[in-house]
């Protein structure tokens, strides 16, 4: 029995990330459940026994009011979220065929999740993890090395000439060569080596490097983390550290590394943008997002903490170039207010970001005042244009005059799209009630909030509109609830994990701040608001954020993988990269997402639990 449950955990992620000796600590406390088909392995509200794997067969999970909320087979796991929470099932399980299943104590379930970090963070997909902890920001005590470090760094071999290595060094413009024989290290050899050790005493040009090289160099694994990285360098006074595991070499950190890991903070980076003299310089500052995003995801950050920190650039980016634009052109002839709209607005943009913004103007200004607007709006869009923060491809930005109005339009603006909801004006009003003030006079902003929410919630047939309008982005499920890739085009065979992931969470918070009249703009407080005043239920609330912080997860982890590897982020994810058992977790969220818009249309509250 317990070999067999061994070779079961082995196949498994998280499980096959683990120490041998804790496998077998695991398949020794669990044990082995047997349902026929149709049997009810336990129901909502029932207390939980633990965490339960299919073995073989399938099982049905419902909701207490019968729902289907998943269909789990073979190395899917369930009667984690109950664990989580109070120990008691949150759902009802039916076997739909002759199922076996192993079962994990629920007391061991919390020892793994509070132990063994991969556990937790595959189990705690709402980030929250029960013991309390949270991931701290990104330093060199939390980076692996992994993250950090310059992956297939460039090799040659022992005998390669002195000049050969000297060209290749000058062509790839690094500062070092990793010596190799096989994929074995046998040295190193910088730029400091040529100098002492070859210059100095006149060495033909086609002397072997093996005759300058450090033999045998300090190396570390790749679990390592930055500061035994920086301590090595240290205490030994050295520039560059190879990385090998097992023998190979996989990769290599330098002073430089460690140098712009440090200087890509948060914190450093809001500073130099708030700093910059010229565009350029703004623009090479916004250049290390991407590094940024990677690092805030390898220290395990909340996707809601890892979006925040980098909308918090684009927000300094904004209000830098505002003054810059001021310094140029004067002062403002009247008090305006710079608005964000979308994911910036939202305050939940990722490595891949347009701009979309809007212009507030106090009621008196006049014509002649006009022009230093348009200026105004130009040279900002330019500038955030040039930061990476591209043109809006529907021209949702204050450079469009129809966006750059006095607030007396602006009222105008949205009483007419909520008195006539039409295609138009669902689109326009799901953008623009995601406002947010950015660099101003906020003042502008302060009523006409709550003027629209009011006049929203008290038009039932706008609000219809609006929570039909949100429907049209679909979670990526097939019919027989599995997950539906991209049919063709550029991304064939591939999830859109903003369009079809984010994006239908997006628009049911949103419609949950309309029918509320809730003031929040970010998603996930928008869902934790509704919960908390009832316009949904709370286990309603609770199942969609972890939906939510599942997929929004995934999409910062695939952006993150990207960015190390060199590549430009996107959202297109290829679910090969995920294993069946987070393939498993996402079409499990995505179903939950499903069964809220159809919770929506039915003006029902609860969802699957």
């Amino acid at each position: 029995m317990t070999a067999e449950a061994l070779a079961l955990l082995e196949r498994q992620h998280p499980y096959d990330q683990m120490a041998p000796e804790r496998l077998a600590e695991i398949a020794e406390a669990s044990s082995w459940v047997t349902l026929a088909r149709d049997a009810v392995l336990f129901r909502a509200g029932e207390p939980l026994a633990g965490l339960y794997v299919v073995r073989s067969g399938d099982v049905v999970v419902t909701d207490g009011t019968g729902t289907l909320v998943s269909e789990l087979g073979p190395g899917n796991s369930f009667g984690e979220r109950g664990l989580l929470r109070d120990g008691i099932a949150q759902t009802t399980v039916e076997a739909a065929a002759d199922t076996r299943l192993l079962l994990i104590p629920a007391d061991l379930f919390r020892t793994l999740f509070d132990e063994e970090p991969v556990f937790r963070k595959f189990f705690d997909r709402s980030g929250e993890a029960r013991s309390g902890k949270r991931a701290r920001p990104a330093d060199l005590t939390t980076i692996r090395v992994a993250d950090l470090m310059a992956a297939e760094p460039v090799t040659c071999a022992p005998r390669t000439p002195l000049v050969d290595a000297a060209r290749l060094m000058r062509d790839r413009k690094i500062s070092c060569l990793c010596v190799t024989e096989g994929q074995g290290l046998a040295g190193i050899v910088t730029v400091r080596d040529f100098t002492n050790r070859a210059l100095a005493h006149a060495l033909p040009i086609d002397t072997p490097v093996a005759e300058i090289m450090t033999g045998s160099p300090v190396t570390l694994p790749s679990s390592a983390v930055g500061s035994d990285v920086l301590h090595t360098m240290m205490e030994r006074r050295l520039g560059h550290i190879p990385i090998v595991d097992a023998g190979r070499l996989v990769g290599i950190v330098t002073q430089t590394d460690l140098t712009r890991f440090q200087a890509s903070t948060s914190a450093s980076l809001v500073s130099d943008v708030a700093n910059s003299a010229t565009v350029g310089d703004l623009a090479r500052s916004t250049a290390r997002i991407p590094r940024l995003l990677m690092q805030l995801v390898a220290a395990g950050n909340r996707h809601e903490v890892t979006t925040r920190l980098v909308t918090d650039i684009a927000d300094a980016a904004t209000r830098r170039l505002l003054k810059l634009a001021e310094e140029e052109l004067g002062p403002p002839p009247v008090p305006y207010l710079w608005l964000a709209c979308g994911s910036q607005g939202r305050q939940e943009q990722t490595g891949v970001s347009d701009q979309d913004n809007c212009l507030f103007l106090d009621d008196a200004a006049s014509d002649d005042d006009l022009p230093y607007f348009d200026a105004l709006a130009k040279t900002v869009s330019d500038g955030l244009d040039a930061a990476g923060y591209v043109f809006c491809p529907g021209d949702m930005m204050a450079t469009n005059p129809r966006w750059r109005q006095p607030v007396s339009t602006w009222r105008k603006y949205f009483r007419g799209w909520i008195d006539t909801p039409s295609n138009e004006a669902q689109m326009l009003a799901s953008v623009m009630f995601d406002l947010r003030p950015i660099g101003g006079e906020r003042s502008l902003f302060d009523n006409l909030q709550a003027e629209t929410l009011k006049l929203a919630a008290q038009n039932s047939i706008f609000t219809a509109h609006m929570a039909a309008n949100s429907l049209k982005h679909h979670p990526p499920l097939s019919l027989l609830r599995g997950i539906a890739t991209i049919r063709s085009g550029e991304h064939r065979n591939t999830l859109d994990l903003k369009m079809n992931g984010v994006v239908p969470v997006v628009d049911l918070g949103r419609m949950y701040a309309l029918r509320g009249r809730l003031t929040d703009v970010n998603t996930r407080a928008r869902i934790e608001a509704a919960g908390a005043a009832g316009v949904i239920s709370t286990t309603g609330a609770r199942d969609l954020l972890d939906a939510y912080d599942l997929i929004a997860e995934t999409r910062l982890e695939h952006q993150a993988r990207q960015v190390k590897a060199g590549e430009t982020p996107d959202n297109y994810l290829v679910p090969a990269e995920l294993s069946d058992f987070e393939r498993s977790h996402l079409r499990d969220a995505f179903v939950v997402v499903k069964t809220m818009q159809s919770a929506l249309m039915s003006g029902r509250g609860g969802v699957p639990g």
